[in-house]
């Protein structure tokens, strides 16, 4: 089981961090452009999932999967967007887990947390991009 890569967006959808691990395909766009490409898309399938659903759904849009990759979204209470592509045998109540975990013992500790850091500015701290790495690497499917 594989993670690719992580994007997180800000509030206002700014992409303010991207990393990637395994990612096997690049795009010829720039992480920016890639990045706001990303965030319509996901803005869409919000509003079409809390649109068209049958029932009153809890979390709204978590995850969708293709044949080749399961993308996972992660909304936090203070609206930053965090969407991690895997592989598609990674089950989504695991990777729910992490993302929150992520956000919780990573992202606070070391970015909303940081005296140094403005939110909504782009993620700079090289602390930040080792305590996430070492996050990830240390989950029982990161290959």
């Amino acid at each position: 089981m594989t993670i690719y890569n992580l994007y997180i967006f800000d509030e206002k959808g700014s992409l303010i961090y991207y990393r990637e691990w395994l990612r096997k395909k690049h795009t010829s766009m720039d992480k920016e452009e890639e990045g706001k490409l990303l965030y319509g898309m996901l803005f869409s399938i919000k509003s079409f999932v809390g649109k068209l659903s049958p029932t009153d759904m809890k979390d709204g849009f978590t995850c969708y999967k293709t044949s080749r990759y399961r993308l996972n979204f992660y909304e936090t209470p203070s609206m930053f967007k965090f969407v991690l592509n895997t592989d598609t045998a990674v089950t989504h109540p695991i990777v729910r887990d992490l993302m929150q975990n992520m956000y919780a013992k990573v992202f606070v500790e070391y970015v909303v947390k940081n005296p140094m850091h403005n939110l909504g500015d782009p993620i700079t701290s090289e602390l930040f991009d080792a305590k996430l790495d070492e996050f990830v690497k240390s989950c029982s499917f990161f290959k």
